[in-house]
C-alpha cells in the first residue's frame, strides 16, 4: 500500500461533453454497479493483458454488458495523430488526448551490442503533463506553458498505444517527455502501482526510471513511495549561476537544497541516482562545470549522464563540437565521478526531443487557419 503521504486523490479529467475514462481508476478499486467481481477481473485482463479498448471486442462479456458499459464508460484516452521513424529506429507518436490537447511519447529501442546484436529491449519515453510550467531553457517542451496534468489513464494509455504500435512487450519505462512528474503525482502515484503491479502492467521497479528537474521537498516525498524505482536529477549546471541560466527553478530550490534532497532519498532508499546534464554550447560546457559535476556526482555517490543538446527550433543554442564533448567526458572521468555515461541522442533527425514533434504540429495548425482565414 502507498503511504497516506503519497494517497491524495487524483483527478479524472471529465470534461462535460464526455464519458469517464475507466482507467483513470485504479482497477484495484474498480466496482462498476451491477457487475461481480470476477467481471472486473475479466475487464482488467482484456485491457491491461491483451490491451483491448473495445468493449465490443471483449467477448466473453455478454452483449448487453458490453452495450452497458460502451454507453456509461470510455476506454481510450488518446487517439495517435502521428508516427515519425521505423519499427526499427527510434518512433516519435504524437497523440491527441480526448479534449484536443496533443502530447508525446517516445518509443525506444536498444542500442545495438558489442558485437553488432541488437538487444530486445525496449524503452518508452512517457509524458506527464501537457507543456511544462518550468520553463527550462534548452526544452520544447515548455515554449508554450503548462496547459494542465495528465489523468492517471492519460499515462498508462500512453504504455498501452506503444505495446499495441510495437506488437510486443515495453521493457523500460522513462518519465522523462513532456512535464514534470512530480509536479502530477496524485496521477502519477496510482499509474506507477498499475504499472508495477502484475495484475496490471507488471513492469518491474528497476524499470522504471522517474526525472526530474529538482523539486526537492517532492524528491524527499517519492522517497517514501514503497516500490524501488529509479530516479535521476536533470542537473544541467555545477553551481546556481550557470544551472539558474538553464533551470529557473534553481531559483526556487538551490543546488545546496537539491543536493541535500537527493542525500535524504538515497539515505531513505539505499538506491543509486542519476544526474542528467545536457551539454550546451558555450553556456555549461566549459571544464570548470564539468570539474564541479564531478565533485556533486561523488557527494552523491551517482552516476553522470552526459547529453549533447539536441538543437530545438526556436532555441538559439547548440550543441558543442564532438571533440570537446569527448573532453568534457573524460574530464569527469578523471575527476573521478564514480559512474558516467555519455548519450548521442537518438530520433535527433525526427524531433526527438522533448515536446517539438508537438510543437510542428500546432504551426501545422496555425498555418492552415491562417491561410483559410487569408481565403
Amino acid at each position: 500500500m502507498v503511504p497516506a503521504l503519497l494517497r491524495q486523490t487524483y483527478s479524472s479529467y471529465h470534461f462535460n461533453f464526455m464519458k469517464p475514462l475507466l482507467i483513470d481508476t485504479p482497477f484495484q478499486e474498480w466496482n462498476i454497479k451491477g457487475l461481480p467481481v470476477y467481471r472486473n477481473k475479466q475487464i482488467r485482463k482484456w485491457i491491461y493483458e491483451k490491451g483491448i479498448l473495445d468493449f465490443e471486442e471483449m467477448s466473453n462479456l455478454p452483449l448487453e454488458v458490453r452495450k452497458d458499459l460502451g454507453n456509461e464508460w470510455d476506454l481510450r484516452p488518446m487517439e495517435l495523430v502521428r508516427v515519425e521513424g521505423s519499427q526499427d529506429t527510434t518512433q516519435k507518436f504524437l497523440l491527441k488526448l480526448r479534449d484536443g490537447q496533443l502530447i508525446e511519447s517516445v518509443l525506444i529501442p536498444a542500442t545495438q551490442g558489442t558485437k553488432g546484436i541488437r538487444a530486445s529491449r525496449l524503452t518508452l519515453c512517457v509524458s506527464t503533463q501537457v507543456g511544462c510550467g518550468l520553463g527550462c531553457k534548452f526544452c520544447a517542451s515548455g515554449l508554450d506553458g503548462l496547459k494542465r496534468n495528465l489523468s492517471t489513464g492519460e499515462i498508462i494509455g500512453q504504455i498501452l498505444l506503444a505495446r499495441s504500435k510495437a506488437k510486443r512487450r515495453v521493457d523500460n519505462l522513462v518519465f522523462m517527455g513532456m512535464g514534470e512528474p512530480l509536479a502530477n503525482l496524485p496521477a502519477m502515484i496510482p499509474a506507477l502501482d498499475q504499472i508495477l503491479s502484475p495484475e496490471g502492467l507488471g513492469i518491474g521497479a528497476r524499470h522504471i526510471t522517474l526525472s526530474t528537474s529538482g523539486l526537492a521537498p517532492k524528491i524527499i516525498e517519492l522517497s517514501k513511495y514503497p516500490a524501488q524505482i529509479r530516479l535521476a536529477i536533470s542537473l544541467h549546471g555545477g553551481d546556481n549561476r550557470t544551472r539558474e541560466q538553464i533551470m529557473p527553478i534553481n531559483k526556487r530550490y538551490p543546488i545546496e537544497e537539491l543536493i541535500s534532497a537527493c542525500e535524504k532519498f538515497i539515505e531513505e532508499r539505499k538506491k543509486m541516482i542519476t544526474l542528467e546534464y545536457i551539454l550546451i554550447k558555450g553556456v555549461n560546457d566549459d571544464l570548470g562545470q564539468a570539474s564541479l559535476l564531478a565533485k556533486h556526482a561523488k557527494r552523491l555517490n551517482a552516476k553522470v549522464n552526459l547529453i549533447p543538446y539536441n538543437n530545438v527550433d526556436g532555441l538559439e543554442w547548440e550543441r558543442p563540437e564532438i571533440s570537446h564533448i569527448h573532453s568534457f567526458h573524460k574530464l569527469v572521468e578523471k575527476e573521478k565521478a564514480p559512474r558516467v555515461t555519455l548519450r548521442m541522442e537518438k530520433g535527433h533527425d525526427i524531433a526527438a526531443a522533448c515536446g517539438q514533434l508537438r510543437l510542428k504540429e500546432k504551426k501545422t495548425q496555425n498555418l492552415k487557419i491562417f491561410a483559410g482565414q487569408k481565403d
